[in-house]
């Protein structure tokens, strides 16, 4: 099996049985995203030196005896994570040329656990968008299709992953983007529970939203990472001191006598009818594997796209008043006063789609409208919540869709940003309420992947990437790569 095709386990375990070195995998995937990038636009920085020294530091390690689990393991971060002396860009003309003094927590974390930086993956702007099309850098295109979107706002990571240009990647999701990404190009990810990953040094769009998370071929590559990643920063205020289980020996655990509630308000209209019937069949497929299923029902969950479109850019705009063009970021030529300064380094540096959200937000925090819309969506919010709770007294998972439809045509909804929301219509909700969720591959409709979304209570990760894990032990399509990358 060539090495690209291999899970991370199975790379960690060839790097233990001195099959190859970690300077010899890392010049496999930098080859690979050397030959492929140009096409795919997956990577914003590759970093071949960084990688080789890291590599080379990885394999001092195992030959003294040092090495864990992913001590030479390549990956690649959103460019969304600050790395230190590495530029992050956000995938925005704002910050085209930041590049950053100190490494956020996710990375120090992998870094020490001995990992292979091989790059930064482009993104949406700001995280702003379903399709990876906002990016000032360029569209991102989807590895099955090239004239396909791969999702956002992690397309990049997630279309590194799909083509195999690196074996895991991370990405962040706000209202659905690891796991959007993730279902249009046929890969797992994971969001955990907010306050599960640390959020220090990963750039905000909305505080109270975002979360970190892992893009990869497989449920058992994401608990190895995520164990990781995860646990208490004292850095981050919304950082939860919890203990963290070991995910990865928690896959093991039997799919006998889980019960998965099917969420009837994910299959009505706007479904598009291949995407449904292999979610179904997915879920006839975890029956079958000694699980039970029940319909559940959350009838505030359709109220979740209007209540994250005025939370969000409410958020946004309070987090992104900061790159105003006086302390970094990008900054006008020759300005005639202070209020030039502020406009034109605003409206040169942000794109079209991060401008509309913070409008919008700003709009709707005014004098006069707090009540009407900001008040209004934090009470539904709380409503979707207490939904969810209400659900996981009866069942342990619940299950749906990631996405309507596979994934798009470039340039098909970009005009149009309403139909565009509308693609995180069934991974909104986690966000809302916090709670965590992983989407995996469950099939194609035609020869596009489609993706199968589980949500778990507030820290039920290792019931989500066991029952991932039992899935796709009876199945095979995460393993399934593109043709051209194969």
């Amino acid at each position: 099996m060539s090495l690209h095709a291999r899970s991370v386990a199975e790379l960690a375990a060839g790097l233990a049985a001195r099959e190859f070195s970690a300077v010899e995998l890392a010049q496999h995937f930098l080859g690979r995203i050397s030959a492929s990038n140009g096409a795919l636009n997956a990577f914003l920085t590759p970093t071949p030196e960084r990688a080789l020294a890291d590599a080379a530091r990885a394999d001092a390690a195992r030959a003294a005896g040092q090495a864990g689990p992913l001590t030479g393991i390549p990956l690649a971060h959103k460019d969304i994570f600050c790395t230190d002396g590495i530029r992050t860009t956000c995938g925005s003309r704002m910050l085209e040329n930041f590049v950053s003094p100190y490494d956020a927590t996710v990375v120090e974390r992998l870094q020490a656990a001995g990992t292979v930086l091989l790059g930064k993956t482009n993104m949406d702007e700001f995280a702003m968008g379903s399709s990876n099309e906002t990016s000032y850098f360029g569209v991102v295109r989807n590895p099955w299709d090239l004239s396909k979107v791969p999702g956002g706002s992690s397309g990049g990571s997630a279309a590194a992953v799909a083509a195999r240009l690196v074996p895991v990647a991370t990405g962040t999701d706000t209202g659905g983007s690891i796991r959007q990404p993730a279902a249009l190009v046929g890969i797992s990810g994971i969001k955990p529970t907010y306050g599960r990953v640390s959020r220090y040094g990963m750039i905000a769009f909305a505080s109270s939203l975002d979360q970190a998370g892992i893009m990869a071929p497989s449920a058992a590559d994401c608990a190895l990472l995520l164990g990781t990643m995860a646990g208490f920063d004292p850095r981050d205020s919304t950082s939860v001191d919890a203990p963290v289980p070991d995910y990865v020996a928690e896959l093991k655990a039997p799919l006998k006598g889980v019960r998965v509630g099917i969420v009837k308000e994910f299959f009505g209209a706007g479904l598009e009818a291949g995407t449904g019937a292999r979610v179904e069949a997915a879920a006839a497929e975890l029956k079958a594997l000694g699980a039970s299923t029940v319909e559940i029902s959350c009838p505030s969950l359709p109220m979740s796209v209007p209540t994250y479109y005025v939370v969000a850019p409410a958020e946004c705009s309070s987090n992104l008043s900061r790159f105003d063009g006086v302390r970094f970021g990008h900054r006008c030529r020759e300005p005639r006063d202070l209020m030039d300064l502020y406009c034109r380094s605003r409206g040169e540096g942000f794109g079209a789609e991060v401008k509309r959200r913070i409008m919008t937000g700003t709009y709707v925090l005014s004098a006069g409208y707090y009540d009407a819309y900001y008040l209004k969506a934090q009470k539904v919010r709380s409503l979707i919540t207490a939904e969810f709770r209400k659900a996981f007294q009866s069942v342990d998972i619940l299950l749906g869709p990631t996405s309507p439809t596979p994934a798009f045509g470039i340039g098909a909804k970009v005009d149009d940003p309403i139909t565009m929301y509308l693609n995180d219509i069934y991974t909104i909700g986690a966000n809302l309420a916090g709670l965590p969720a992983i989407s995996i591959p469950c099939g194609f409709v035609g020869e596009l992947p489609v993706g199968l979304q589980l949500i778990g209570p507030h820290f039920g990760e290792s019931r989500l990437l066991a029952a991932a894990h039992a899935y796709q032990s009876a199945t095979d399509f995460h393993r399934r790569l593109p043709a051209a990358y194969a």
